[in-house]
């Protein structure tokens, strides 16, 4: 069934032609980007031309409602007044439908390290939770960014970074300065040259004095990385329309634009989906005279698509410079390193004692076996345990045979005796390795105490995470042979078999009383002689 005929297919703002344009590069350079901010390093410190894309627009210019069609899901704040008041710094992965985790799409947050978010809404909640912390309660603003990344089968990979709207008065607790506030934070994002400005403007309003592209001119005066998102299409007035702007007869810029439907408030509070709206947009271009003609520049799946080939493009072209910083850098910390010396490793063998896997092996083999030796299986198990159990199995009944319940109730109880000498032995193997770790200390470790006492903490909390672990381990496999007794197995000692072996103990046992202690011969060659028929 194709896409006419099940209108319930979810759509998707991945072209299908395009859904390989940067599936390697631009992940590359987003783990580039991770690795830097997880070590505390800005990009910038090193000079590394990562590009990302800034979304700048007036209030209710349809910023937010551009973000969500590209990500096709709700997950921004929404409001009649100011909703963005921290730069939203959004990256976008594109899954693979066979990923680990089956294409899922979810939210996480660099404040939230670990913590996966699959509800959206839950998504918008803390993004407005996050922004009340730094920015207050009411409309004040905060230059600090918000860190999210979004996965999904359904987006290409790019950076968006969406900035406060622009504003002309204050309200709430705004400062009386706001718009030069916002100016300010707007400028200091886009006047980077790797940046590139996404200039989101209605088409309701008069496009050439636009804010957006106002702003976009003041830091990018040729327009060589200026995006034009002409929103509201659907809404102007009869007999108007915004093709040559889309052309870009009226504000030129050398990477054009692109026209966009939007969802407007009334379909939002009627919960009108994005699938629905890309659905409405798709239809709108395609039935309308002047934008069927110059369809290959509207849309919300052209300007994913367009976005993408312009990210693509500005890392390939910085790409050579990139690749110089980095390999700079590394040659200067390899050089850096080289002035500490050699690396120190000791070449001592002790002839006293036995250390490092050597003993680790001593415990296994011989430690831990003495262990499970000194285990009694009849421990804290008397005649009595047993009479009871069997009488308690067979109730008000009296039975022929001995039942099976009662024998493996006992067992059980028998077999988690286990676990004591097999933790034992998990704790000093623990010991053993912390006593490597320290032993591995160089001499020349004790000038840098600060160091040293360090990397001690980073080894107890590797060992004590990875004891934890073992310990699970350990624990879960004894729980797993006690759940399960198997029977069948060819060493399990059952039925004639362990009659056989009784009578065996009672010959050895009158054998040993009956037969004085000079004249007395090996238990093992009486045992076999009687149980063969041979008369000693």
């Amino acid at each position: 069934m194709d896409e006419a005929e099940n209108p319930n297919k979810k759509m998707s703002t991945v072209p299908r032609t395009a859904a390989t344009i940067g599936s390697s590069l631009i992940p590359l350079i987003n783990k580039l980007k991770d690795v830097l901010a997880t070590s505390g390093v800005k990009s910038s410190d090193f000079d590394i031309p990562i590009p990302r894309m800034a979304v700048v627009g007036s209030q209710s210019s349809g910023k937010s409602s551009v973000l969500e069609a590209l990500v096709g899901r709700d997950f921004l704040p929404r409001g009649c007044d100011i909703c963005t008041r921290r730069p939203l710094v959004l990256t976008l992965e594109n899954l693979h439908p066979n990923s680990d985790d089956n294409g899922v799409e979810r939210g996480e947050f660099g404040h939230l390290p670990g913590d996966r978010f699959y509800d959206f809404s839950q998504i918008r909640r803390e993004i407005q939770a996050e922004t009340e912390r730094k920015a207050g309660c009411n409309k004040g603003v905060s230059e600090e960014e918000i860190i999210l990344k979004i996965s999904s089968p359904n987006v290409l990979n790019m950076v968006l970074i969406d900035l406060p709207g622009i504003t002309k008065a204050p309200v709430g607790d705004q400062p009386r300065d706001i718009e030069a506030r916002i100016k300010r934070m707007i400028l200091a994002h886009i006047n980077n040259e790797n940046c590139i400005i996404l200039a989101v403007s209605p088409a309701n309003s008069d496009l050439a004095t636009s804010d957006a592209l106002h702003i976009a001119k003041l830091a990018d005066p040729s327009g060589s990385r200026t995006v034009g998102v002409i929103t509201k299409l659907d809404i102007m007035d009869r007999g108007t329309n915004a093709c040559n702007f889309l052309l870009g007869k009226v504000v030129p810029l050398k990477l054009g634009y692109v026209g966009v439907v939007n969802r407007c408030q009334e379909d939002i509070n009627k919960n009108r989906s994005i699938q629905e709206a890309l659905a409405y947009e798709e239809q709108f271009f395609h039935d309308h005279l002047v934008y069927n003609g110059v369809s290959n520049r509207c849309g919300i799946p052209r300007l994913a698509k367009k976005l993408n080939q312009i990210l693509e493009q500005h890392i390939r072209k910085y790409l050579p410079c990139l690749k110089a910083v980095l390999k700079s850098r590394m040659h200067a910390a390899m050089k850096e390193l080289q002035t500490y010396g050699d690396v120190v490793e000791s070449k001592e063998l002790s002839t006293k004692e036995l250390f490092g896997g050597a003993r680790i092996h001593y415990v296994f083999q011989s430690m831990f076996v003495k262990l499970l030796e000194e285990v009694d299986p009849c421990e804290r198990l008397t005649d009595e345990d047993i009479a009871f159990a069997l009488r308690n199995s067979c109730g008000v009944r009296n039975v022929l045979f001995v039942p099976e319940v009662p024998f493996e109730v006992l067992v059980k109880g028998q077999i988690a005796q286990l676990s004591n000498p097999c933790c034992q032995c998990l704790l000093i193997v623990k010991d053993e390795l912390k006593k490597i770790s320290q032993a591995c200390e160089s001499t020349r470790l004790q000038r840098f105490p600060s160091l040293r006492r360090h990397i001690n903490e980073v080894v107890q909390k590797f060992l004590d995470h990875a004891f934890g672990l073992a310990d699970t381990v350990i624990r879960n496999i004894i729980k797993m042979e006690t759940d399960y007794i198997n029977s069948s197995h060819p060493s399990f000692i059952g039925g004639s078999k362990a009659v056989e072996l009784a009578e065996q103990q009672e010959i050895l046992d009158f054998v040993e009383v009956s037969i004085p202690e000079k004249v007395q011969i090996s238990r093992t060659v009486a045992a076999r002689s009687v149980v063969n028929g041979v008369s000693n």
